[in-house]
């Protein structure tokens, strides 16, 4: 609103007045102003939720210090959600399409949360909402971000590609233009690309299309792409929701591994938007997505605010109000940028923990239905807990005595930064 305010009154000659039009000074303030929303309102919502003793249920798994966190205040991402958009709606260009998605995404995913959170704690259901309830919300959230990133005029790529007088910036007018133009090139300046390529490591140009996983050419081939595109688009947005959710089982674990990898994706948004930085970089230049940095930049502050509160010992938790949302931040935000294929590594930590989980799932059915007793891979799922654990039998025993949480959740960060510096690596490495 600030952002919008200062461009109306542009002609007043205002001092200060073109600060606002930097993405750095509005990222700046966008992250000062979500740590101190989060701090400020934090306290409060806080003592809101222990005033109607919205506690956490806390099941006794035998892990150290865990009945001591009975009772502590959960539904916590309302925090985060709120220093987030009141930021952004501060800040941050709101006609953009970018933001606009991100700010549906961020609404969508936190009252799905709010909703799964109030079922467990007002009306007493552990289970809270169905998994296929959750599910079909998410998937109906990725549809929806999908079909606008191809048929929305305003998501486009151009990118430098060799013509026979150099190299110029471009745009192909088959994907542009539809079915039945394949073969037709047309090398304007004036044309632009609805493209389905994306980034992938270790390869000269650092593209991928997905049309090359299109078993069809032609006006079919065309539908193929985006459909396969759109797929992708549910599964990541579905998969990064529910691997932070599932990560969300520490003290400020979730809350500070999200913030690392939100630095490093609002590094590739800012840099993906300013047409210098992707030229000598030699990276897909994609209008507009600058503005994704100033979301970003609330986005980290927010979660950097709330870490006040949720680092250990925790006076509040995320609950999947917090944890669904954030995921799904990450997930779109990747998507938008094209930098979903770095989010296995990028996610490592988020990656590895959803994987635990299906791994002792399918190995403990397994080894039920065929030795009648159900064996375990690693002491406890998701990951972080099978460091809490000692003395339970399980094929992975290492490390032989059980961590203290603290000491958990920092390395875990240490290696999401580790992996968060080596994903920035990649732009120069092919």
């Amino acid at each position: 609103m600030i952002y919008h305010l200062f461009d109306l009154l542009k002609d007043w000659d205002i001092p200060g007045q073109r600060l606002f039009t930097y993405l750095s000074f509005r990222a700046i303030f966008a992250s000062a102003t979500a740590i101190l929303i989060s701090l400020i309102a934090g306290k409060r919502i806080i003592r809101w939720l222990q005033k109607k003793q919205v506690g956490e249920e806390i099941r006794d798994l035998g892990l150290e210090g865990q009945m001591q966190k009975k009772g502590t205040p959960t539904m916590g991402g309302i925090i985060i959600i709120l220093s987030i958009l009141v930021s952004v709606l501060l800040f941050a260009d709101l006609t953009n399409i970018y933001i606009i998605l991100l700010l549906i995404t961020t609404v969508w995913l936190g009252l799905l949360g709010f909703a799964d959170d109030y079922i467990k704690v007002f009306r007493h259901n552990k289970e809270g909402l169905s998994e296929k309830a959750k599910l079909i919300a998410q998937i109906l959230l990725g549809l929806s971000i999908g079909i606008t990133v191809c048929f929305s005029n305003d998501i486009v790529v151009r990118e430098r590609v060799e013509t026979e007088t150099g190299i110029q910036e471009s745009a192909l007018a088959e994907d542009a233009a539809g079915p039945g133009t394949e073969g037709v090139k047309q090398w304007t300046e004036l044309d632009v690309e609805k493209s389905t390529k994306t980034t992938i490591p270790f390869v000269k140009n650092h593209e991928f299309d997905y049309k090359w996983l299109s078993p069809f050419k032609g006006a079919m081939g065309w539908y193929c792409k985006w459909a396969i595109y759109v797929l992708m688009i549910v599964l990541v947005i579905t998969a990064c929701s529910n691997g932070t959710n599932l990560t969300d089982g520490m003290d400020g674990l979730s809350t500070g591994t999200s913030a690392i990898v939100g630095v490093v994706l609002g590094i590739f948004a800012y840099l993906s938007g300013n047409i210098l930085n992707a030229d000598y970089l030699n990276i897909m230049y994609i209008p507009g997505t600058g503005e994704i940095g100033v979301f970003m930049a609330a986005f980290v502050g927010a979660l950097v605010g709330f870490l006040w509160y949720n680092s250990y010992p925790a006076q509040v938790f995320m609950g999947d109000t917090g944890s669904l949302a954030i995921g799904g931040i990450i997930g779109v935000c990747a998507i938008l940028i094209r930098k979903e294929l770095l989010l296995p590594i990028l996610c490592g930590i988020f990656l590895v923990e959803s994987a635990s989980v299906l791994i002792q799932r399918f190995y403990f059915k397994y080894t039920r239905k065929r030795y009648g007793t159900g064996r375990r891979v690693f002491r406890m799922a998701p990951l972080h807990h099978h460091f809490q654990k000692e003395n339970v039998p399980a094929l992975i025993t290492w490390p032989g005595k059980a961590i203290p949480e603290a000491k958990i959740t920092v390395r875990f960060w240490i290696i999401g930064i580790l992996l968060a510096v080596f994903t920035i690596a990649l732009l120069k490495i092919r």
